[in-house]
């Protein structure tokens, strides 16, 4: 296996990086910078942004205007790149859930729909949102528990149902929405795509949370009349299942992505503090136990990485990656909250306090484990792909 990735790469990655360290790094420690959420502020936001689009580093997921790609796997170099900083995935328009949403329409999307719901978001005029979970008794992490209802009226689908914990609602104009359209086993959901100014739905409330917050909250809908045209269906009726598997996969992926961006930048933190910390006449640098926990974090690090690649590749290569990106994402979910709090603890107070970004990753970090599907849900996943493969599980593809 070749592990080398391309001078354009590397080229687009290096750029990345000089970009973030000269003009993100230096905000995170700047409290104007923020919002009352704890994300970047719109004044600074719509700066970089600019600054980004000038550069060529704007919305590197989507085609060139050639046709041209960096695929998956370069994603995965430039997005670990990008969230070395918190503020880093927004400022080049790769953040969720705009990231994952721009994905699927440029798949699936008609030329029509990718003109009309696609390209406002890639250009960064709009934001987006998908509305998809439900409170109990609807669908979370079992899809086929939704029970918001699109009736077909004529060249209309009529909505009601209720949604929560939608990511970046409240911001949003261009929505997916995840609708049961029959009662069908098998094609019984369907999505479709609305616009915020369109009357019937409403937002009951933003959802107060943990940690900090992606532009827009976290927010639950209702829905009491909403009308949807025909033309506004992603891929056609009763292919809601579909469209989701399409979208998360990814979604989830580059998820994994930013998240070891993160995890590194704990690490470049509490290796830097322990450089220059002593205790009782010792750094702590030369202490055997933070040794090991830095050479832990370091390891579990690169063991994310190589899954991120895996599974990066298989997407790559037509797969839908299912368990590729199941391990991953349980792996670096986790990861991300072990190296957040081990970089604290060696840090002691200072990483408890908002000197470092450590307790804003600290208290982002915990939502990994539920987004996009909880850990439980992706190990059961993974021992259903075991049960059905048995020792096959393992098999390395060979090459044609």
């Amino acid at each position: 296996m070749d592990f080398r990735i391309s001078p354009q790469i590397e080229a687009l990655r290096l750029r990345i990086a000089a970009f973030v360290e000269d003009h993100i790094l230096p905000l995170e420690s700047d409290r104007a910078a923020y919002d009352d959420h704890g994300n970047i502020s719109d004044a600074q936001l719509q700066r970089l942004r600019a600054m980004a689009r000038d550069q060529g580093l704007w919305c590197l997921q989507l085609k060139r205007p050639d046709g041209s790609s960096i695929g998956r796997m370069g994603m995965a170099v430039c997005y670990e790149e990008m969230n070395r900083s918190i503020f880093g995935p927004v400022v080049f328009n790769s953040a969720a859930p705009d990231d994952g949403n721009m994905m699927v329409l440029e798949q699936i999307g008609t030329e029509a729909q990718k003109a009309r719901w696609l390209a406002p978001i890639a250009d960064g005029t709009v934001r987006s949102a998908i509305a998809m979970t439900e409170p109990a008794p609807g669908g979370g992490s079992d899809p086929s528990m939704i029970r918001t209802r699109a009736e077909r009226k004529g060249d209309k689908y009529v909505i009601t149902g209720r949604k929560w914990f939608i990511t970046g609602a409240e911001a949003a104009t261009h929505f997916i929405l995840i609708a049961r359209t029959s009662d069908s086993p098998r094609h019984n959901l369907t999505a479709m795509m609305f616009h915020k100014d369109q009357p019937g739905w409403r937002i009951t409330r933003r959802i107060g949370i943990m940690g900090p917050e992606e532009h827009g909250g976290h927010c639950e809908l209702e829905f009491d009349g909403l009308e949807i045209p025909v033309e506004n269906v992603l891929l056609g009726e009763g292919q809601g299942m579909k469209v989701t598997q399409i979208r998360l996969a990814p979604a989830r992926l580059t998820h994994c992505m930013r998240w070891l961006g993160l995890s590194k930048r704990c690490v470049e933190i509490a290796t830097e503090y322990a450089a220059r910390r002593e205790g009782f006449g010792v750094r702590l640098a030369d202490r055997e136990s933070i040794q090991m926990m830095l050479g832990d974090l370091a390891m579990g690090i690169e063991i994310g990485r190589l899954l991120v690649m895996k599974a990066a590749w298989a997407l790559d290569n037509g797969s839908f990656a299912k368990k590729e990106v199941s391990m991953a994402k349980v792996h670096v979910a986790n990861l991300l909250h072990k190296a957040a709090d081990t970089a604290i603890q060696i840090n002691g107070a200072r990483g408890y306090s908002t000197d470092t970004v450590l307790e804003w990753i600290y208290r982002y970090a915990r939502q990994a484990r539920l987004v996009d599907g909880a850990d439980e849900v992706h190990k059961m996943v993974l021992n259903r792909h075991l049960t059905d493969e048995g020792r096959s599980f393992w098999n390395w593809e060979t090459a044609a």
